[in-house]
């Protein structure tokens, strides 16, 4: 049972693919208090009714600290520099702005900076500087505007070319913008992307990968040491990436994860949502750019031997909505579809549901029609519970119990 490996089984008579246009649905006669209970940060799905009615002052007090949180709308400096041609701006549109690969060549060169605001979920906004890599822009990053580019950055994204013929030049370059990051913004995370593996031979993929991130690590090591920290204070977080397959995700997605308010919260909720319909694995994604935001799976659904299942679906989802774009006319970041179901047999069930303004919830079941109404009901009202997901104006509710 591996979301995985979903697709039309034309094989399989018992197998069913279904999926509905937006619309607009009428009030749902059949909501009332069912197996899933909210939990805000506190509750707990296996609390008593006397215990949810009867919080404790801690309780009350966590749950008024993460609506205080909700309230702040938290905007995040992101600089994705990188030398002029290493793909930078190629793989910000294929996230942010529902590009196909093979639709980035058009793109042209960066000219200074590009900056964009993303609206990720309701109270993230990402400022993503997309810098400009010809040496000219980068002396002037690092001299005449170094106050301006590397103040109150909240993550610095640097693109490394593994086909680059000067490597130095490249890594003196990196450790330039690094002491600057240090200066202005020292508590910023470094994410390295070792883009474009796809041009290098399957066989040397690892080695390749390894190696140049081993003189990344040195360089940051030998930097730290120059200004008198420890050689391992300055933490950076790799990623090997290629704009034609589903590794461009899971380094985007990772470092989103990471920017995330309330990923706590969440993830609770998502658990208690995943226990109480039975399900084997759930994924919260982005509405736009489909990246996985949250997960959460069943001990049934850990024996999955597809680890990279999280990045494959935001891959598979995101070319499934460009082609309903390019076969109903509609805009790239409209919303195509609100609910898209999948029956495998007696392999597994699957749907993928418009479940917030700023989300879509895919949970993955065993075989069972009666199982599976059951859980898309469920998911459907529990849908008012993570209203806090689109915003500062939609808060949390307070700790409440809805038992059946």
């Amino acid at each position: 049972m591996s979301a995985a490996n979903i697709g039309p089984c034309r094989d399989n008579a018992s197998d069913a693919f279904h999926i509905s246009p937006p619309q607009i649905h009428a009030s749902n006669p059949y909501q009332q208090p069912t197996a899933y209970r909210h939990d805000d940060s506190t509750a707990d799905m296996s609390s008593s009714p006397e215990a949810a009615r009867e919080p404790s002052s801690a309780s009350a007090g966590e749950a008024a600290d993460m609506k205080l949180e909700l309230k702040k709308p938290k905007k995040k400096k992101v600089l994705l520099m990188g030398k002029s041609g290493s793909g930078k701006s190629s793989m910000r549109s294929i996230i942010f702005s529902n590009y196909i690969a093979r639709d980035t060549r058009r793109l042209g060169a960066t000219i200074d900076i590009d900056l964009s605001h993303v609206k990720f979920l309701g109270n993230l906004t990402l400022n993503l500087w997309d810098c400009g890599g010809q040496e000219a822009f980068m002396e002037n990053y690092l001299s005449q505007q170094r106050v301006h580019v590397f103040s109150h950055v909240g993550v610095l994204i640097y693109v490394f070319d593994i086909e680059s013929r000067d490597v130095d030049r490249d890594l003196a370059t990196y450790v330039s913008i690094v002491s600057a990051l240090q200066q202005y913004s020292p508590t910023a995370r470094i994410y390295v992307l070792i883009h474009k593996m796809d041009l290098v031979v399957p066989t040397s993929r690892e080695h390749a990968y390894d190696d140049r991130v081993r003189l990344v690590r040195q360089k940051t090591a030998e930097f730290a040491a120059s200004i008198g920290m420890p050689g391992d204070a300055l933490e950076i977080t790799p990623f090997a990436t290629s704009i034609w397959d589903q590794s461009l995700y899971k380094a985007w997605a990772g470092i989103i994860h990471d920017l995330v308010p309330n990923l706590g919260a969440i993830e609770r909720n998502l658990a208690d949502l995943g226990r109480a319909i039975e399900a084997e694995e759930l994924l919260l994604f982005e509405r736009t750019s489909f990246l996985a935001v949250s997960s959460w799976t069943s001990e049934a659904g850990q024996d999955n031997p597809t680890e990279d299942r999280l990045e494959r679906m935001s891959n598979i989802m995101k070319q499934f909505k460009q082609s309903i774009s390019r076969f109903t006319g509609t805009p790239r970041n409209a919303e195509q579809f609100v609910c898209m179901e999948h029956k495998a047999g007696t392999r597994f069930s699957l749907f993928i549901l418009k479940f917030t303004t700023n989300t879509y919830l895919m949970a993955v079941l065993p075989p069972g029609e009666a199982r599976f109404n059951s859980a898309m009901l469920n998911c459907r009202i529990a849908i008012e519970h993570f209203k806090f997901l689109d915003g500062p104006s939609h808060l949390a509710p307070a700790s409440a119990s809805q038992g059946a």
